[in-house]
């Protein structure tokens, strides 16, 4: 992609993040992240009504006259991207790849963030953390995301998603909302001890931020077509097989593997508490980020 194929793009996902951010999502994102902390703010006179809970004794006693702490929202929110780039995004086969569709919703929840006039990082993870943007206000900064999003490329294909939350909670140590967005396509759920690896890493980050699950996923990645016989290729591991669609024990075999998965993760959402929505490449994304929201 050159430089100006790249600049067209992000003027154009820039378009169209911005006025959905703006128009749609500030409310809900206003209304679902924000005030979720009390901050002291000033003392006052005590006034009948006030909670005498509230009072502020050192004051009170230092001025003769009853005083009243004073708290208010903290209005300033961190929020953190956490975005798969592993080799499995770069697959589609109706209207987009899945890595575009992870670009564009995370670029509309980049300008949601500074609507609100909060901060805003992402974290680029495969097998391994292959970039890290801290949080920062701007439009300058949000369009520098964009760039990333739509340019980078990892190093490595594969997926962990459990090594990305652990660096997530280490790397950011006050409170924050995070949006963890991938397809979730690794094989954690076939391994007993890969499951509760990964069970204790969204416990974990559950527990000192609020996570939510934005899976993102391609009609074939769910039901396999009759198409004959056709060879296939691992994004992740570069692995090649021939396999013949047309037979009902092949698909069969691939609609139970999908179905399996599905369950896997279910259980690990429940037992964690996340909240999460998916979204195929051909769903209307607003919609399901407003179920999100809401």
């Amino acid at each position: 992609m050159t430089s100006e194929e790249l600049l067209q793009r992000v003027r154009k996902i820039e378009i169209k993040t911005r006025g959905l951010s703006r128009n749609i999502f500030a409310g809900e994102y206003h209304s679902q992240f924000k005030g979720r902390g009390m901050a002291f703010s000033e003392v006052r006179e005590y006034q009948p009504g006030d909670d005498v809970r509230s009072i502020d004794w050192n004051v009170t006693a230092r001025l003769n006259k009853p005083y009243i702490k004073v708290f208010e929202e903290e209005r300033e929110l961190t929020v953190m991207l956490l975005v798969d780039v592993s080799g499995s995004r770069n697959f589609g086969t109706i209207s987009q790849m899945k890595r575009d569709m992870m670009a564009e919703v995370a670029a509309t929840l980049a300008f949601s963030t500074i609507e609100n006039n909060d901060k805003v990082g992402v974290i680029f993870f495969s097998d391994k953390i292959e970039k890290f943007i801290p949080a920062k206000k701007g439009k300058t900064h949000v369009l520098h995301i964009i760039r990333e999003l739509l340019s980078f490329e990892p190093t490595s294909t594969g997926t962990d998603i459990a090594s990305a939350l652990q660096y997530f909670t280490n790397a950011q140590k006050r409170r924050c909302t995070a949006f963890l967005i991938t397809d979730f396509i690794s094989d954690w759920w076939r391994n007993k001890e890969a499951a509760q690896t990964m069970e204790k890493a969204f416990m974990i980050t559950a527990n000192r931020h609020d996570i939510n699950l934005i899976r993102i996923y391609d009609r074939r990645d769910a039901e396999m077509p009759n198409v004959g016989l056709l060879k296939v290729k691992d994004a992740e591991t570069g692995k090649r097989i021939w396999i013949d669609t047309a037979l009902n024990s092949v698909r069969d075999a691939y609609q139970t593997e999908w179905d399996n998965q599905q369950e896997s993760i279910k259980l690990l959402l429940s037992k964690t508490g996340t909240n999460a929505v998916s979204i195929r490449t051909d769903d209307d994304y607003v919609k399901k980020l407003l179920m999100l929201f809401r």
